[in-house]
C-alpha cells in the first residue's frame, strides 16, 4: 500500500513519462490523438492550466502549452503539425457531434 505522498510521486512520474512519450512521437498528430483517445496535447495543457488556477498558481496558457510541448507552441506547430486530412476532420466532427 502506498502513502498519499508516494501516490502523488508515482502519478507525477507517470505524467512525466507520458510527456516524454508524446515528445518522442511528434509524428502523431493531435487530431489523431483526439480521434483515438478523446484528448490531445492541447487538452493536457488546458488541464494543467485549470489545475494551476484551482490552486491559485500563476500560469498562462502559453506556459502550460510550453510545458506540455517542451517548446513554445508556435515552434512545435511550425515544425511538427501537419494539416488535418479531410478524413480526420470528418471523424473529429462525428465524434464531437456525439458529445
Amino acid at each position: 500500500m502506498t502513502t498519499k505522498a508516494q501516490q502523488v510521486e508515482l502519478e507525477a512520474a507517470a505524467f512525466r513519462r507520458l510527456l516524454a512519450h508524446l515528445d518522442s512521437r511528434k509524428d502523431v498528430q493531435n487530431i489523431e490523438l483526439m480521434n483515438t483517445s478523446g484528448f490531445c496535447r492541447n487538452c493536457l495543457s488546458k488541464w494543467m492550466l485549470a489545475e494551476a488556477k484551482e490552486r491559485d498558481i500563476e500560469m498562462t496558457d502559453d506556459q502550460a502549452r510550453e510545458h506540455i510541448y517542451g517548446m513554445p507552441y508556435s515552434e512545435w506547430k511550425a515544425n511538427h503539425q501537419l494539416p488535418a486530412t479531410p478524413e480526420q476532420m470528418v471523424k473529429f466532427e462525428a465524434l464531437n457531434a456525439k458529445k
